[in-house]
């Protein structure tokens, strides 16, 4: 399982169906979220800090809390979790 995959399903409330493979997986995801959170979904599968994200995405503190509840909110719905699984 790749680690894109495992971070998804880390905040993913209840995943009934697999994920795609990580191809399939990707493309839903550029369709159903921002570019700034898709980014932030892949560092965070690739660990990187906090403060490197904001850096690298020129977030301050607010508002990459933000972003983080909004793109965790967006994994857990109904439609996105459609796109996502098999």
């Amino acid at each position: 399982m790749s680690t894109l995959q495992s971070m998804i399903e880390k905040h993913i409330k209840k995943l009934v169906h697999p994920l795609k493979e990580d191809e399939e997986l990707l493309a839903a995801l550029k369709v159903k979220l921002t570019k700034k959170e898709l980014k932030l979904l892949k560092a965070w599968a690739e660990e990187i800090p906090a403060k490197e994200v904001m850096l690298k995405l020129n977030l301050n503190e607010e508002r990459y809390t933000e972003l983080s509840a909004k793109l965790i909110k967006k994994l857990n719905q109904e439609k996105i979790k459609q796109a996502i699984c098999r």
